[in-house]
């Protein structure tokens, strides 16, 4: 069995949900690291910890967008990518049992 396309709208709809989902991941990390430190930061009596808090609860909604935008937008280059080369080449084989 031979591979000579690969559809690129379904390859990047894979790419945004997967990529997505570990925005989610490194946002959630990033806003429990952000909400730390401007609970530090309150304590200490700095001014700018409000900025940390809203910092830290904004990565949560950005990176999954922004990671999930920029995975499926690569994606989609490669799928395309793949598919001329596949042309000239002849694909990839895959054995299957």
């Amino acid at each position: 069995m031979r591979i000579t396309h690969i559809g690129p709208l379904s390859v990047a709809k894979i790419a945004f949900v997967l990529y997505g989902v570990i925005g989610l991941i490194f946002g959630t990390v990033v806003a429990v690291i952000s909400l730390l430190g401007a609970s530090l930061g309150a304590a200490a009596g700095q001014e700018s910890s409000l900025l940390g808090a809203a910092f830290g609860v904004g990565a949560v909604v950005l990176l999954p967008l922004f990671y999930g935008g920029l995975g499926a937008l690569m994606a989609l280059f490669m799928a395309w990518l793949y598919n001329v080369v596949a042309g000239f080449v002849g694909g990839v084989e895959v054995r299957t049992e």
